[in-house]
């Protein structure tokens, strides 16, 4: 039995046009008009609604500890789901003691297979940079995991990586097409700033922002674009977050060099003064880099309309407010013991929808590509983020005429909180299937656990190729 949906708006990264899509199994089988259904089939009659691919959300963390506090884990990926999201990529650091591969693959087995409610893929991220785990980046891209993350930021944490790995990794990555990420802050300065401003007793949230500037982040950038230069390797800048950074990856890219980067949801609609909110409700808006004011948020809406950077992802940390975000309340702490991160896994389109196409700063098709098209481009997944024949039959129906407001009450990330609490919604998915089976319905999620399944990327993805 298929399921043929029809009379819908058809939303593609370069097309949108009405018609029908006909899913067969877990595949995309025809896609025109006036399909002819065939016995047993499901029909979906979807006028006046559209018809999107699958988001792939290539930033989450389902595993992400920070001194100590661990996040929810994939047994909430059915926010994912009921966000329009039918792929997921996790960051899984490497354990000390064990290789890349052999580390992910233990993690694989024992917190994501039978588990995810949507499929999943994942970077490694190297914290032991040793010359036996640097000989295996190669290998990875046979293995499927054709992405590696490093972090420039978070001094004396045992994944944060210093210029010497970060080049050792470009050289080595580029011999197979494993495109290398960064997360881009200058950790001394960070550590600097942060010494200082709580010996003056400026601990409370806010001091967060002030703790990492823009132009921590910008020279993390430039460095980063420079170490790549020298390995002649594209390089990847996660969560761009200002203006500053930003054209320090437009320059890069003018000059002709390979360098790609993304934002998030949550960078173009919050501001550094929610870090400032009554009582402790500061320490929910705590992520890295930090929130920065409007004329950034300006920039990063201007920078992904003209394809400057290339994709918007959620870069979801599901930490509690009440038992972790306080973490960094009371005597002798400060915003430094804050866990970092945000919870958007659920609303990432829901915020581009409403704040990007509703109000024009974006158009319908340049929100496929960047929530769907190219993260599946960039990581090497070629069945996913299109609605193309042979490809996988992960499809959304989005009603444009809904209208509600936000709230972590109707989430399924398992938090107590949503960054976005309150915001007006414009549109939502209502209908998703994730590779031919329906996951959703009516706006609520009606999938099973272990849904979700491994998906291998192929090396030399769109940064090796735009």
């Amino acid at each position: 039995m298929g399921t043929l949906i029809k009379n819908g708006t058809i939303v593609t990264a370069e097309n949108e046009f009405t018609g029908d899509i006909y899913l067969d199994g877990e595949t995309i089988a025809k896609i025109g008009k006036d399909i002819v259904p065939q016995d047993g089939d499901e029909v979906i009659d979807a006028s006046g609604k559209y018809v999107l691919p699958g988001g792939v959300d290539q930033h989450v963390h389902f595993s992400f500890t920070y001194k100590g506090s661990k996040v929810r884990g994939f047994e909430t990926s059915n926010a994912a789901a009921l966000g329009g999201t039918t792929t997921v990529i996790e960051f899984v650091n490497q354990e000390k003691g064990k290789g890349l591969i052999e580390t992910v693959e233990d993690y694989k087995k024992t917190d994501a297979d039978g588990i995810s409610m949507v499929d999943y893929a994942f970077h490694l991220v190297m914290v032991d940079p040793r010359d036996e785990v640097i000989d295996e980046i190669p290998k990875l891209a046979e293995a499927g995991y054709p992405t590696m993350k490093l972090f420039m930021a978070y001094k004396g944490q045992f994944f944060h990586a210093d210029d010497d790995a970060i080049l050792k990794a470009l050289q080595k990555g580029k011999e197979t097409g494993v495109t290398i990420m960064v997360h881009a802050e200058n950790a001394d300065m960070i550590d600097v700033a942060t010494n200082q401003l709580i010996a003056e007793g400026k601990t409370g949230p806010y001091y967060h922002a002030v703790s990492r500037p823009t132009v921590v982040e910008a020279e993390a950038t430039r460095r980063a674009i420079y170490l790549a230069e020298m390995a002649d390797a594209p390089i990847y800048i996660v969560h761009v977050t200002c203006r500053e950074a930003l054209e320090e990856v437009k320059a890069a890219y003018s000059r002709g060099q390979k360098v790609f980067g993304e934002t998030c949801a949550h960078y173009l609609v919050l501001d550094e003064q929610d870090l400032n909110r009554p009582g402790y409700e500061g320490a929910k808006y705590v992520c890295s880099p930090a929130l920065r004011t409007e004329e950034h948020r300006n920039a990063l809406w201007e920078a992904v309309d003209r394809k400057q950077l290339n994709a918007i992802s959620s870069d979801h940390c599901g930490f509690d407010y009440e038992h972790q975000k306080h973490m960094g309340y009371g005597e002798g702490k400060s915003f430094a013991d804050i866990p970092n991160g945000c919870p958007s896994l659920q609303n990432r389109l829901n915020i581009l929808w409403t704040y990007g196409v509703e109000e024009g700063k974006i158009s319908r098709q340049r929100l496929v590509d960047l929530y769907a098209t190219s993260p599946a481009k960039i990581n090497g997944l070629d069945k996913k983020g299109q609605l193309e024949v042979g490809y996988d039959a992960d499809v959304v129906i989005f009603d444009p005429a809904y209208e509600g407001v936000i709230s972590y009450e109707t989430n399924l990330e398992g938090v107590d909180y949503s960054p976005f609490e309150g915001f007006r919604q414009k549109g939502r998915p209502e209908t998703v299937f994730l590779r031919g089976k329906k996951i959703v319905d009516d706006a609520k999620y009606i999938g099973d656990k272990g849904d979700g399944k491994f998906i291998k990327g192929k090396p030399y993805g769109a940064a090796y190729r735009w």
